[in-house]
């Protein structure tokens, strides 16, 4: 698979497929990768900066040897639980100092971390369960009731319940337990339902080290996304994937990074929040700032308190803080990278980002980010010494780019628009179950060299800059996140007064895009409130809140193309229309 095929000797050859070299400064294009697992890469670290803070949660500090010997015993946890290597472990957490330890902790013993998101619908959990054959999954109380019906339908054998106050100050704890934990559902044990402090006891009961040796081949999470067809699918993604992110992100920022603070507002079950503000960090020896909720006033009070040099987040954020007037005057000379990614940045925020970080003695402008969950997140970045209006920068180190014509391996010219496709020792190893998908998307080119091709259509200048123009498969972005139109659509349809049903992405000032549903109801049914909201009550009951449609439009009749799909394009350009109108 791609693991084996990205290594190829530096040659006079790679200049005429690389065209960005010249444009790379002093940052080298080859790097070196060991062959070892995540869990290994921070125990690196730790021995090279023990005394260190590894993460901080809630102003409390964890040094890197208390978090590698917490992974320790986590892993022992988990082996006393029964899982050991191969299993696959579903962790359904944001932010929060367990989710670090069971990632890692997963790791060591040759256990798959499947990240999740917590406020997925009961729906979409069983599906991740599922397609990631996964037996057990380890989410926080507030989400006790959620898994409890997912259990229903599902074959769970270990949910392993954590607590926010679990990892907090004693004083903080108290506090937390007043004010949010005893609001949420009882936990009841059973054979079944087991308490995080209860699941840590069960490493007394496990008498020898359950780690084992893995090496850069070996897959070590699996993340979710739609792929080239817009469907949902597990992404099998190995110890070398994460690693070379790591050492390309590290060497691409141009920075020290090692004692450095990241401001990890990314989530962990995202590849730019795991990739990049988790494993990167952790691997390079700086200190991960964990944020387990995000909202524009408490990420711009974290910039005044916590003072990081780095900070990574979607256009969304960045435009609510810039707004945000709380902002005024707090100084950012302590920031010394800005990153940007998950969805495109338009150049007109991209000016404004910049002048709010100049007008608080920033040093460093945004620098935009462009990739895909298929190879864990970025792979192309704006250069730290040179930049291009609308440019989402050049190729990662070891990672090679080209335009090829849609459907074909044939390179566009120049300038020319096609589909963008990479190659490098990021690019994972497939998706779960989808022979069809993986054969369309992972395409073995004539340079030997595996290309994942993205879906995504872009350019490619003289000097090897990229440039991101739309997306191939239909997808939309709101606030960072995938929605997939058809698994809504699928929802919607399946409603006995729905005929059939189309969902867009509609542009949003705030939130970049939100879903919009056009629904033609079954011959003698009524356009009513009361099925406007039984759909909108379909929607949330299987789907995450931030897919539901804000607005449901009741047609006669939805646009097709010749041959008989719905013409969502149509419906866009429509929307787009009214926009306009509305502006002019």
């Amino acid at each position: 698979m791609a693991f084996e095929n990205y290594k190829f000797p530096y040659t006079k050859e790679d200049e005429k497929i690389a065209p960005w070299l010249n444009s790379y400064g002093d940052v080298p294009f080859h790097l070196e990768y060991p062959d070892y697992s995540m869990y290994q890469a921070v125990v690196e670290s730790c021995k090279k900066t023990p005394d260190f803070p590894a993460i901080c949660f809630q102003n409390k500090n964890t040094d890197y040897k208390t978090l590698i010997a917490r992974i320790d015993k986590t892993a022992k946890a988990l082996s006393g639980l029964g899982i050991k290597e191969g299993d696959v472990v579903t962790v359904c957490l944001p932010n929060v100092p367990q989710a670090v330890m069971l990632l890692y902790a997963i790791n060591s013993i040759g256990a798959v971390a499947s990240m999740i998101h917590p406020l997925s619908a009961v729906g979409e959990i069983r599906f991740y369960l599922k397609e990631a054959n996964s037996r057990t999954i380890i989410t926080l109380d507030q989400f006790y009731g959620k898994i409890c019906e997912v259990r229903k339908g599902s074959d769970l054998e270990h949910i392993i319940i954590a607590r926010v106050s679990d990892a907090l100050t004693p004083v903080k704890a108290c506090a937390y337990k007043l004010l949010k934990e005893r609001k949420f559902p009882k936990v009841n044990e059973d054979g079944c339902v087991i308490k995080w402090k209860n699941f840590i006891k069960k490493a007394d009961s496990c008498k020898k080290d359950p780690k084992v040796e893995k090496h850069g081949k070996d897959i070590a999470v699996i993340l979710f996304s739609g792929g080239t067809t817009g469907t949902s699918k597990g992404i099998q993604l190995t110890n070398l994937n994460f690693n070379a992110l790591s050492i390309q992100t590290a060497t691409m920022s141009h920075e020290k990074i090692p004692t450095m603070t990241m401001l990890a507002a990314m989530p962990v079950f995202h590849g730019f929040g795991l990739g990049v503000c988790i494993h990167t960090v952790l691997s390079n020896c700086a200190r991960s700032y964990l944020v387990p909720q995000v909202s524009v006033k408490g990420y711009s009070n974290l910039l005044k308190t916590a003072q990081p040099n780095l900070i990574a987040g979607v256009p969304t954020l960045y435009e609510g803080i810039t707004r945000n007037q709380e902002m005024d005057g707090v100084d950012l000379s302590c920031l010394r990278g800005v990153f940007s990614g998950g969805d495109s940045l338009s150049i007109e925020l991209k000016k404004k980002i910049d002048k709010f970080l100049a007008d608080h003695k920033a040093t460093v402008r945004v620098r935009e980010g462009y990739g895909t969950t298929e190879c864990v997140t970025a792979s192309c970045l704006t250069p730290y010494n040179k930049e291009k209006e609308g440019s989402i920068g050049l190729p990662f180190p070891d990672t090679y780019y080209k335009i090829c014509k849609p459907g074909t391996q044939e390179e566009c010219p120049y300038g020319e628009e096609g589909e963008i496709c990479l190659s490098g020792p990021s690019v994972m190893f497939g998706y779960i179950g989808h022979d069809d998908e993986n054969a369309q998307t992972l395409q073995k080119h004539a340079d030997g060299r595996i290309w994942l091709h993205t879906g995504d259509v872009g350019t490619m200048d003289e000097e090897g800059f990229i440039f991101f123009r739309q997306r191939i498969k239909r997808m939309i972005v709101v606030s960072g996140y995938n929605v997939y139109p058809s698994q809504l659509e699928n929802i919607i349809d399946s409603l006995d007064e729905v005929h059939m049903s189309c969902c867009i992405g509609v542009p949003d000032s705030y939130k970049m895009h939100k879903v919009k549903a056009f629904v033609t109801l079954t011959p003698g049914v009524k356009p009513s409130d009361e099925i406007k909201e039984k759909i909108l009550d379909a929607c949330r009951k299987n789907i995450a809140k931030w897919a539901v449609p804000y607005d449901i439009e009741f047609r006669d009749d939805l646009p097709k193309t010749l041959v008989g799909k719905v013409a969502y394009r149509v419906l866009e350009e429509e929307e787009e229309a009214k926009l306009k109108a509305q502006k002019a």
